[in-house]
C-alpha cells in the first residue's frame, strides 16, 4: 500500500500539515537538548539554529520556482531544505555559522520519481538562502 498524501485544507484555511505550538516547542526542546550542546562544544561557539525570511520573500521565491518549473515541464515542484554551514573565510565573524537553504525538486511529467519525498533535486533552478538568524539564537 502506498503512502497516502495528506488531504488539502480548505482554500484559505489551515493546511493539514500544521502542527500545534506545543509540538513545535517539543521539537525545538529535543533539538536543543540532544544536539546543540554537542555541536556547540565541537565548534567552540553557540551556533545558529533558527532562520528567518519574510512571507513576501518566500512567496517571491516559490512563485519563481513554480514559473521556472513549469517552463521545464514540471507540474508539481517541491522544496527540500538542507542544513549547511558558511566557510569561515566567508563569515564576517570568522565562525562559519550554520544555515539552511531551500532547494527546488521535481522532474518533468512522465519521468520516474517525479514527485513527493523522493523527487530529484532540480539543479536547473537556483537554491534559496541568505535568511536572517538570531545571535544568540531565538528559542521557540
Amino acid at each position: 500500500m502506498g503512502k497516502e498524501l495528506p488531504k488539502k485544507g480548505k482554500k484559505g484555511g489551515k493546511p493539514k500539515k500544521c502542527i500545534s505550538v506545543e509540538e513545535a516547542k517539543e521539537l525545538q526542546h529535543v533539538w536543543c537538548c540532544t544536539r546543540t550542546p554537542e555541536i556547540d562544544k565541537c565548534i567552540g561557539f553557540e551556533d545558529a539554529r533558527e532562520f528567518h525570511w519574510s512571507v513576501e520573500e518566500l512567496q517571491e521565491y516559490l512563485k519563481y520556482v513554480k514559473k521556472k518549473s513549469k517552463k521545464q515541464g514540471i507540474d508539481n515542484p517541491g522544496i527540500r531544505m538542507y542544513f549547511g554551514a558558511y566557510p569561515e573565510s566567508k563569515c564576517k565573524t570568522k565562525k562559519g555559522y550554520a544555515t539552511i537553504f531551500l532547494a527546488p525538486t521535481g522532474a518533468p511529467a512522465g519521468e520516474m520519481g517525479k514527485g513527493g519525498d523522493s523527487a530529484p533535486n532540480n539543479y536547473g533552478i537556483e537554491p534559496y538562502n541568505r535568511g536572517g538568524t538570531g545571535h544568540p539564537p531565538i528559542g521557540y
